[in-house]
């Protein structure tokens, strides 16, 4: 039995998706006790502020507990599939990708720089897995059965005022159209990549 708690030792396993959550904390945190440059200086910025990193940083910035809380399940449970199989700099640049492609595409539908969460890169791994192991089955990257069906029915159901009144905010619903569509297609092309050099 090992003298190490299992937090520690999934941390150590799985270090961006640990880097990923912790991050995700720290954004709930500022958020949460409304520090007057938080919102400001980590909400969306194009390419023509020259605030390159604005790109990314939105996929931080958590809207309560239970946003964190729910983001952060779905990214142990997603994200330590694609870093076991593909590694850690497979998956941060599969989340730096897609975080930005969800929230260009947030940007876009909204007109509004104010939105966050990790609820885009979600979908997108949802997606990634989805279409990889379509093309390239494997154990390690297969979903469990149901989750596909939940998490579109889930996302049809954010587009229904029924799920912005009971949380009380408004729901990124184009983030997280953006970041399955996105997901989706970097899984075809690396589930083909991977079929065709084996």
């Amino acid at each position: 039995m090992s003298r190490y708690p299992q937090w520690y030792l999934s941390a150590k396993h799985y270090p961006v998706v640990t880097t990923l959550i912790a991050l995700s904390a720290l954004g709930g945190m500022l958020v949460s006790i409304n520090l007057p440059f938080a919102i400001s200086y980590f909400s969306f910025g194009g390419i023509e502020s020259s605030h390159y990193l604005r790109l990314v940083t939105p996929i931080f910035l958590h809207f309560g507990m239970l946003h964190f809380i729910f983001n952060s399940l779905w990214l142990a449970m997603l994200g330590s599939r694609i870093e076991g199989y593909f590694g850690g700099l497979h998956l941060s640049a599969l989340a730096i990708f897609s975080g930005m492609v969800s929230n260009f595409t947030q940007a876009w539908w909204s007109g509004s720089v104010l939105f966050g969460g990790m609820s885009g890169v979600v979908y997108a791994l949802i997606g990634y897995l989805w279409i990889f192991n379509k093309v390239y089955p494997t154990d390690i990257t297969s979903l469990p059965k149901g989750i596909v069906p939940f998490m579109i029915g889930w996302l049809v159901l954010c587009m229904t005022p029924i799920v912005s009144f009971i949380m009380g905010s408004g729901i990124a619903n184009a983030a997280h159209v953006g970041g399955l569509l996105c997901g989706m297609l970097l899984g075809l092309i690396f589930g083909l990549q991977r079929k065709f050099q084996n």
